[in-house]
Formats: structure tokens, C-alpha cells, sequence
């Protein structure tokens, strides 16, 4: 049995020549007025400049998704100076093979040759070249197998062309722009490459976050995000699964904030538990559709005090475009190539998946040509965890009212699609009476700082000075969508609102009240977090105007500043002191907020 598992090899292939952005269309189609629109929109979004496609100049196919594993998986054998038939073990991933019986792993393996070998085929999204990594690397540590080869391949443009998309809804024409094809392999052994420096795989880590979660990226699937016995592609003859465009691929875009922060969430995970020391991580290659997700997870690791140089960071999204399960493998290929990863650096590989909410990493350490190796334990033991950060404590009350929001029944409409104008302007009907008492409770709370807390004292103040007509925007969106503005204005609160209002105010009138910053974190949280997805989302099933959700947009925006304050507040050693009554003030309010939005259904 052996311990150790070692990169050896990688090789990567992109199909055809490279594709601009001025070509796409072209070969895609989507060029009506309307397609027009959203492809440059979704091109200076994504930031990718060319990419390649499996398709000829007309749009046919001109290449089987196992042809790119297999080219790929024979770069890396070259790259290793080995042949088809020195490989035990062959792992694929893909989103979706040319076949749908038999297996991707049975197909590369007939295409690729060689001998007998174990084979594995895992299925997914982004994330499952991890996974296939994942279970090489685990049968090569036992001692199973001597040697394995781990593809990515993805042909995603039969999926994108016009025959397809022309005249598709916005959530399938969207990836038109964002997907294209290719396959990158590695080369796992027990030893590293005589003569060559390799890449020791420290750890993978694999987690699901389905329960929490709807579908966000799917095909074959009916209306909703939810499958149904009877609705799925394969309860229909093939002609009206088409028709009805179930064969199209589709994604959630407003689900993709959510993706960042419960990606960053798991890394936190991962730092927590002693896996990744982010002073000695030298290379971070992290897969994403666009550079607009890259910076939204800059800020949050910023905001959450993790010091990770953008210097550090790789991707080669822009020149090769987002091949899917193929995208960290391609990456870590040319990153390692190129000679920028040496002996004694570390790597961190990181894939969100979107498809249900998924996210794979991986730790990997360059080591020199025939050095000795300290055996590494198959299963890495967590380093003792440090005491939990006020942060580390703050982001769980929030995956809990994560987990609450989710429950809340307007909320559930809103991600399925069957919420209604109703809906809507009840919530703004009963959001206006709380956020009108909110700028009162923030002065209260300024009025009884003491000088020692100066700071917080007029960073209260500031705040107040901000928000306190900020309900008059919540009467204007009102008043757009045909209520009135006399009936908004003297509204009662529900049951949660005034529960939350007499808290807020109860804690906003102690002696230094600092404990309200546990409020301010679930309050801020949901602006920064929240608000501009659900402003998204409402008018996409709902059809309104800018002019109709100006609060929920304003606050998406604004909240981001205020967000950024409060994280630096929160890391002050004065702050961290009120360390339990911060935490305890968050859960009561995650509470209190979740119910004055369950109460919604009860008025």
C-alpha cells in the first residue's frame, strides 16, 4: 500500500482554430436584434475574448466529445513519456457524452486503447473532473493501481447551435455566449517523475450543497427547477421533449450570487480546519464562467479578512473560453507548462459548480525530480482548529438564515417562478413600516455610546444620516406598481415586524450597545447578499420595471459599502471583546427577520 499520489503528466486540447467574439455569431447564429443585446451584455460580463469550438464554419459537428478526452489524455501520456497501455486506470468527466448508453469512460477507453483498466465515469458539471481526480488518486494511495489517467472533456456547442437557441428564452440563449469545448487530462502515479519536477495531490474535498438548494443549471427538466415524476424528457416522445424546449440547456443566472458566497463559505471550511494556510499558498487556480464571479469572490474574501493576492490567482478563461469540467485541468496544464509552479509551492485548485450547488478543491505541493518524499497519511487528519473567529462565527448564523430564507413561503414562489404582483407589493407594504423604524433605532443606539466607542458612535450616525428616507423609496416602487401611497404609509406591522422593531429598539437603548452589530451583519447581509438577486428575479417573473424595484436595486448596491464598513468594524480587538452578545444579537435578529417574512403570508 502506498501513501503518496503524484500529478506526473498533464495535456490539454482545444478543437479548430480560436474563436473572437466578432466570429461567434457567425458560427452560433443568435444575430437578431435581441440576440445581439445579450451577447454583448453577457460578453463584457464573462470577459472571454476567444475560445474553440468542435464545429466547422457551417455548424456541424466535426469532432466526438471522447476524440477531445482522448487527444487530451494522449498529450499527457506524451508529456510522461508513456503509452495507452501503461495506464491501471482511466477516471472521465463530462457534462454530458455523444452517447447516452454506454458510459464516457467505455468510449475514451475504445477510442484511447490500450489494455485492461478499471474505469470510472463521473458525471456532473464543473466539478466532476475533481471528482474523477478524487477517485484516482484514491485507488493509486491503496496500491490498486500504479498508474491513472484523469480527463475534463466538454462539447457544449451542440448544445449552443441555431437549430437549438435561435428564438430561445433568456436563461438557455445566456450560455450561447458563456460555453465552448475542450478536454484536459493529468496523470496520476504513486512516485514522482524521475527527471522532471511533479505535483504531490496533498488533499481533495468534495461537498454537495443539493439540500440547500434548487437545480440552477439543467436540461431534460419541465418547467420549474423542481423534476416531477412524468415531467422529465424521457416521459415524453423525443419530438415534444424538444418542442416543449426541454433539450435545451439552462441556467439560473440569478442564482449565481448565492454560488460565491457558499463557495467562499466552503473555503472557509477548508482554512478552518487547517487545510490551506493562506500565507504559504502560492498559486490559486479557480474555475469560473466570468470574471464579474471572480471579483464578487475577491470582495468577499477581502470582506472576510483573507488575504489572498490577486497575483496568486490564474485563469486562461479569456483566451480559452469555459469548457466546463475541462476549464481546471486546461488551466493547471499551461500554468505548469509554463515553469511559474516550482518545487516547495503550493497550488489550490477550487470548482463551483452551479449545476446544484457543488464545489470541489484540491491542495497540490511541487515537489523536485527524485526527491524523497515524506510520506503523506491517506487521509489528511485536520490541523487542531484555532478558537473560532467572531467572522467564523457570524458566517454560520448566516448559513442558518440561509437555510431559513429558503423555507419562507413568498421566497420559494420568488425562486420558482410562481411568485406574484401581489406578493411583491405586500412585501414592500410591510418591509416599508420596519425600514422606517430603522434609522430611529440606529440614532437611538449612537445617542447611548459612550467615548470609548466613539467610533461606533459615529459610524451610527453616518448610517442613520443615509438610510433614514430610505423608506420613501419603498412608497415609490409601491405607488409604480399601482397601490397607494396613502394606504403603504399607514400600514400596521405584521407579527415579525413588530417583534424585530421592539428588539431593535429594547438593545438599541443599553449603555454601548455594540452587541448590535450582530444586527447590523444579518440587516447588511441581506442589502449586500440578497437584495439585488431578488430585485433580478422579481422582474423576471414579473415583468417589472426599474422604476417598480429601485429599493431592492439601491440596496444591492449601496449595502456593498456598508457591508465593507461593518467587516472592518467587526475585526477591531474593542469589537471582538462583545464577541458573544454580537453573535447572540445576529441569531435573535436572523430570527426575527425570517419570521416577519413568514408572517407575510399570515396578514
Amino acid at each position: 500500500m502506498t501513501e503518496n499520489a503524484y500529478l506526473t503528466g498533464a495535456g490539454a486540447y482545444l478543437p479548430g482554430e480560436a474563436v473572437g467574439n466578432d466570429q461567434m455569431a457567425a458560427r452560433l447564429g443568435g444575430v437578431d436584434d435581441r440576440g445581439e443585446r445579450l451577447r454583448r451584455r453577457v460578453l463584457a460580463s464573462n470577459g472571454i475574448a476567444a475560445r474553440h469550438y468542435a464545429l466547422d464554419a457551417e455548424g456541424r459537428t466535426t469532432e466526438l466529445n471522447e476524440e477531445l478526452a482522448a487527444k487530451a489524455i494522449g498529450a499527457a501520456l506524451a508529456d510522461r513519456d508513456l503509452d495507452a497501455a501503461d495506464l491501471d486506470m482511466l477516471a472521465t468527466a463530462t457534462t454530458q457524452g455523444d452517447l447516452l448508453v454506454p458510459g464516457f469512460a467505455s468510449m475514451v477507453h475504445g477510442r484511447l486503447g490500450g489494455g485492461p483498466m478499471h474505469l470510472l465515469s463521473a458525471s456532473g458539471v464543473c466539478a466532476s473532473s475533481l471528482a474523477a481526480l478524487d477517485a484516482a488518486v484514491a485507488k493509486v494511495r491503496l496500491g490498486d493501481h500504479e498508474r491513472a489517467a484523469v480527463v475534463g472533456s466538454e462539447l457544449a456547442s451542440r448544445w449552443l447551435r441555431r437549430s437549438r437557441l435561435d428564438g430561445a428564452e433568456a436563461d438557455a440563449a445566456f450560455l450561447r455566449w458563456m460555453l465552448s469545448d475542450g478536454a484536459g487530462a493529468v496523470i496520476v502515479e504513486p512516485r514522482p517523475r524521475p527527471g522532471r519536477p511533479s505535483l504531490r495531490v496533498d488533499w481533495v474535498r468534495h461537498v454537495s450543497l443539493a439540500h440547500e438548494h434548487p437545480v440552477c443549471m439543467r436540461a431534460g427538466l419541465g418547467d420549474g427547477l423542481e423534476p416531477r415524476a412524468g415531467a422529465t424528457w424521457q416521459d415524453l416522445d423525443l419530438e415534444e421533449s424538444v418542442a416543449s424546449g426541454m433539450m435545451r440547456l439552462r441556467q439560473d443566472t440569478s442564482a449565481l450570487g448565492r454560488l460565491a458566497e457558499a463557495g467562499l463559505r466552503e473555503f472557509q471550511r477548508l482554512t478552518r480546519a487547517g487545510l490551506v494556510d493562506l500565507d504559504r499558498l502560492d498559486h490559486v487556480l479557480c474555475h469560473y464562467s466570468t470574471h464579474a464571479f471572480r471579483d464578487i469572490v475577491f470582495k468577499l474574501l477581502a470582506d472576510a479578512g483573507a488575504d489572498v493576492r490577486t497575483e496568486k490567482w490564474f485563469s486562461n478563461l479569456a483566451e480559452k473560453g469555459n469548457t466546463g469540467a475541462a476549464s481546471i485541468f486546461i488551466a493547471l496544464e499551461e500554468r505548469w507548462r509554463s515553469g511559474a509552479i516550482e518545487p516547495g509551492q503550493t497550488v489550490l485548485l477550487a470548482v463551483p459548480e452551479s449545476g446544484r450547488f457543488s464545489f470541489a478543491f484540491a491542495h497540490l505541493t511541487c515537489v523536485a525530480p527524485d526527491e524523497t518524499e515524506p510520506v503523506m497519511p491517506a487521509r489528511i487528519e485536520a490541523a487542531p482548529a484555532a478558537p473560532e473567529s467572531l467572522h467564523g462565527r457570524l458566517d454560520e448564523v448566516w448559513q442558518d438564515f440561509e437555510r431559513r430564507l429558503e423555507q419562507v413561503p413568498i421566497l420559494r414562489r420568488l425562486d420558482e417562478g410562481t411568485v406574484t404582483r401581489h406578493d411583491y407589493m405586500r412585501l414592500l407594504h410591510n418591509l416599508r413600516q420596519q425600514v422606517a423604524d430603522g434609522a430611529r433605532w440606529i440614532t437611538r443606539a449612537a445617542s447611548n455610546f459612550s467615548v470609548e466607542n466613539f467610533t461606533l458612535r459615529s459610524s451610527a450616525i453616518h448610517h442613520a444620516d443615509e438610510e433614514h428616507r430610505d423608506f420613501m423609496m419603498l412608497e415609490r416602487d409601491y405607488v409604480a406598481c399601482g397601490g397607494d401611497a396613502e394606504d403603504i404609509r399607514s400600514g400596521e406591522k405584521n407579527l415579525g415586524s413588530e417583534a424585530l422593531s421592539a428588539y431593535m429598539f429594547h438593545t438599541a437603548s443599553r449603555p454601548d450597545p455594540v452587541c448590535l452589530l450582530g444586527a447590523m451583519f444579518i440587516i447588511e447581509g441581506l442589502g449586500n447578499g440578497k437584495a439585488a438577486e431578488w430585485a433580478v428575479r422579481f422582474q423576471e417573473v414579473l415583468g417589472l420595471r426599474d422604476d417598480q424595484v429601485s429599493f431592492l436595486r439601491y440596496h444591492g448596491m449601496a449595502d456593498e459599502d456598508h457591508y465593507a464598513k461593518l467587516q472592518s468594524l467587526l475585526a477591531s480587538e474593542r469589537v471582538n471583546r462583545e464577541a458573544d452578545a454580537i453573535v447572540k444579537t445576529a441569531k435573535v435578529v436572523a430570527r426575527l427577520y425570517a419570521l416577519q417574512l413568514e408572517e407575510l403570508d399570515n396578514v
